[in-house]
């Protein structure tokens, strides 16, 4: 049985006790590597993830084979929110960004716990809408944001939701992340560096100057996490 009080899950460690006891003894522990998928398109879910550590990317895919990251889930939810909203499938992948740790349970018992607690259900919902708000704003910096600054705002969120200053994360990673190539990645990493935001090592990237690089986002980053803080506290 799970200690609540030991929980690192940001959504877990605010339920009311009550509600966490309705699911501690259905929990399991685990840990996904890099590129772990734990979700597939139009694959019924059958089980729910709380991450504990790490970050999973939530990406669509075209007919064509054309992919880009629309969202990112870590250790301040879980995956995936669809279900709360009636969905037993979703067409979008989900896979592990940043290898971590997570709690796993049965979708069927988080269903019927989330039925007899009005507030369990009201908290996972409120994800759902962060989730959301997240998503759309994706959106939004895809279409209106310079590369530098859409790579600023997607580190500042991959370093929200880590441990650590140092993101293990490769050119490539990023590249299909961003949904652009492989050139402008390693170009608007140069100019991040050069203003000493971030430093480059081999497969890492160090957060340097977490404060500058905010600014340097500017409005590419800011109002989901705002969000988040409004609904349920610091991200």
């Amino acid at each position: 049985m799970f200690v609540q009080s030991h929980v690192r899950n940001r959504l877990l460690s605010r339920l009311p006790p009550r509600d966490f006891a309705r699911i501690a003894s259905h929990l399991e522990s685990g840990r996904a590597g890099n590129g772990a998928v734990l979700v597939s398109p139009d694959t019924p879910i059958d089980q729910i993830h709380f991450p504990e550590s790490g970050t999973a990317s939530i990406i669509a895919r075209s007919p064509e084979g054309q992919q880009a990251e629309i969202g990112l889930i870590g250790r301040e939810g879980f995956v995936h929110p669809a279900v709360m909203l009636g969905a037993d499938r979703i067409p979008q992948t989900v896979m592990i960004q940043l290898p971590g740790d997570s709690l796993r349970l049965p979708r069927r018992h988080l269903l019927a716990a989330a039925e007899d607690s009005a507030e369990l259900r009201r908290l996972l919902l409120l994800f759902a809408q962060a989730q959301a708000v997240q998503t759309s704003f994706t959106t939004l910096s895809n279409a209106v944001h310079q590369t530098d600054e859409r790579l600023a705002r997607w580190l500042l969120m991959c370093h929200d939701r880590s441990e650590s200053d140092d993101l293990a994360l490769t050119h490539e990673f990023m590249g299909m992340m961003l949904s652009v190539r492989r050139p402008s990645v390693t170009n608007a990493l140069h100019v991040l560096e050069g203003n000493r935001l971030i430093r480059m090592e081999r497969g890492f990237v160090c957060i340097r100057d977490r404060a500058a690089l905010e600014r340097y986002a500017g409005d590419a980053y800011g109002r989901p996490e705002a969000e988040y803080h409004r609904l349920f506290g610091p991200l």
